[in-house]
């Protein structure tokens, strides 16, 4: 395990280098202009774009740009400055982070709560009514695109209760309330989407499990049906269900990026997506690489979870 853990690691550091590389290298693809937007004026002088776009250092060449970026992430300014207000990225990171987390950790909450509960029960009732309805109801949740199930929560809650979402944020500490109002919507758009995955996955896997010989030596001995479930059937399912949690940590995360556009949450997701339109480098590199090592510490807690859900599981080459 230690061998395998210090191998993962020393892969951590150049995956995210490659991951930066090619979102700078796509930032710089895309057709716009920070100074355009900076400028706030088409029409400005040449003389003026040039000026600016030298202060900026847009000028030196591309390597020169990003090794100057990369230098930043290794010597604590985390990317230095936004080109568009010149706000440290660190203080616009400090401040949109926490959004994010939390809407992250409601819907992994939920999902996990809600998800492993009724993946058992469609198991358990297998073919019968139970199982049809939770299908029926996970089925929503996989085909339908959140940014369209987004959309139509508000429109429902505007035309139906005349009512809206906050459009101001406040943390849970400041005004609990407020906060709950505006979080709780995306939070059961996300668990919804991401919940259907995990019921589908514990579904299959205690199917597998319930069909294994050990169970129906547990069922022979005259154990009751729910002690066979939870105690025999349900953690021999569970390597399966932590899988589908890590695989879709990157899917959640890209669904905060338009949820948190959707309903007005400051979060990382929706500064990514407002960088990324004003075309301010620094900060979207810096937010994706972001995006990336939290990616890749979800998937390296996965695999040494494995070990302690089931000692079978060995990293051991």
């Amino acid at each position: 395990m230690r061998r395998y853990l210090a191998w993962r690691l020393a892969l951590f550091a150049p995956t995210v280098l490659a991951a930066s590389l090619a979102v700078f290298l796509v930032m710089r693809a895309l057709p716009g202009d920070i100074v355009l937007v900076i400028a706030g004026d088409a029409a400005v002088s040449p003389l003026v774009r040039e000026t600016l776009r030298e202060e900026l250092g847009l000028n030196d060449p591309l390597h020169v740009q990003y090794g100057r970026w990369l230098w930043s992430m290794v010597n604590g300014e985390f990317g230095g400055r936004s080109l568009e207000t010149r706000e440290p990225i660190r203080a616009i990171v400090g401040r949109q982070l926490p959004v994010t987390l939390l809407l992250a950790a409601y819907t992994l909450l939920l999902s996990v709560v809600v998800s492993a509960p009724l993946g058992v029960a469609a198991a358990a009732w297998h073919n019968r009514w139970p199982d049809r309805v939770i299908r029926i109801a996970t089925l929503g949740g996989i085909a339908l695109p959140s940014l369209w199930v987004a959309i139509m929560v508000l429109l429902a809650l505007l035309l139906v209760f005349r009512w809206s979402p906050p459009v101001i944020y406040s943390s849970p500490w400041a005004d609990p309330r407020t906060h709950l109002q505006m979080a709780v919507w995306p939070t059961l758009v996300l668990s919804w989407e991401y919940g259907a995955h995990l019921v589908r996955v514990t579904r299959s896997s205690m199917l597998e499990a319930l069909g294994q010989q050990y169970v129906a030596a547990a069922r022979g001995k005259g154990l009751p049906e729910h002690h066979v479930i939870l105690r025999h059937a349900l953690p021999n399912a569970l390597v399966p269900f932590v899988t589908m949690l890590g695989l879709q940590f990157g899917g959640l995360l890209s669904g905060t990026l338009i949820l948190e556009t959707i309903f007005g949450l400051p979060g990382v997701g929706r500064g990514l997506v407002q960088a990324a339109l004003a075309r301010d480098y620094p900060v979207v590199q810096s937010l994706a690489t972001l995006f990336v090592s939290l990616s890749l510490v979800v998937s390296l807690a996965v695999d040494v979870t494995y070990a302690r859900i089931d000692p079978r599981i060995s990293h051991s080459p």
